[in-house]
């Protein structure tokens, strides 16, 4: 057997023990350089003090914040009349907060006008449903209501702005509104006659009716004369009254209700002799 030549052995090992040193040291600044370049890129312990942006408007509060190397981004808008239209009202991060640079502020601007709701139509359903559907939108509801001798009790005939106009379904209202509500009280007793409702559109008839204290009965409509391919899109024909039951100068009590025959064909209120059976218009 032959002896170990400890020498040889020594010098092998300090051969892989320099060659290991070597490594960790070439690591070691590989991961010091990336380091450094992380902290650089991500500007780590480079904080800004964020401004106070409120009441500015986008633009003015965009060159405010550029200056501190951060942006802005409008994420949502609401309504006051209490703060200039196009103001900033919220902010998030919140002033005086410590951001890297870079970061986005997102805001909150006060549109400038308020929002823009669809009248629902709410005819002929409960008074107290028609308040809990205009609250629910974001309407006002006079608490005192006009009352309209009708077919049916306690049915909402017509809802009116504070001006007295009605407000037609799918007509479009600001939010916070003042509107109120005009309910039928039932039939009433004195009698009234009945006015010529023919040539004028269903709201037209319908506005007419009311203010001789009659309701709209049962409604009608002819088929279109003109084809739905050649109207253009989102157009729709007009309809106007050709025949009503009772007619004009009927004497009848106060709330009876009037049906209605209507059709795109204006010719026809100046022509129509009303000799159809009304049995069987409906």
């Amino acid at each position: 057997m032959k002896p170990i030549d400890w020498k040889k052995v020594g010098k092998g090992t300090l051969f892989v023990a320099g060659n290991f040193a070597a490594a960790a040291l070439v690591i070691g600044l590989l991961l010091w350089g990336l380091t450094s370049y992380l902290r650089s890129y991500t500007h780590h312990g480079v904080e800004e003090s964020v401004p106070d942006i409120h009441g500015m408007v986008v633009g003015e509060a965009e060159h405010i914040l550029a200056l501190q190397e951060l942006k802005i981004e409008v994420i949502d808008s609401t309504y006051s009349d209490k703060v200039p239209f196009g103001t900033i009202v919220e902010q998030d991060p919140t002033p005086e907060s410590h951001v890297k640079q870079g970061r986005t502020i997102y805001v909150t601007v006060n549109a400038s006008g308020k929002r823009q709701i669809i009248m629902p139509d709410l005819h002929d359903i409960s008074y107290r449903q028609a308040e809990t559907t205009l609250r629910g939108i974001g309407l006002v509801v006079d608490e005192e209501y006009d009352y309209e001798p009708s077919e049916y009790r306690d049915l909402v005939l017509d809802i009116k702005d504070e001006e007295g106009l009605s407000i037609e379904p799918g007509e479009k209202i600001a939010v916070g509104t003042k509107v109120r509500l005009v309910v039928g009280f039932g039939r009433g007793t004195e009698e009234v006659e009945v006015p010529s409702v023919i040539g004028m559109t269903y709201q037209e008839a319908r506005s007419t009716l009311l203010n001789y204290r009659l309701t709209v009965g049962a409604v009608n409509y002819d088929e279109e004369e003109i084809p739905e391919d050649e109207l253009l899109e989102g157009e729709e024909l007009p309809k106007y009254v050709y025949r009503q039951t009772p007619q004009e100068g009927t004497i009848v009590i106060e709330g009876e209700p009037v049906t209605l025959r209507l059709s795109s064909d204006i010719e026809k209120a100046a022509t129509d002799k009303g000799d159809e059976d009304e049995e069987n218009w409906f």
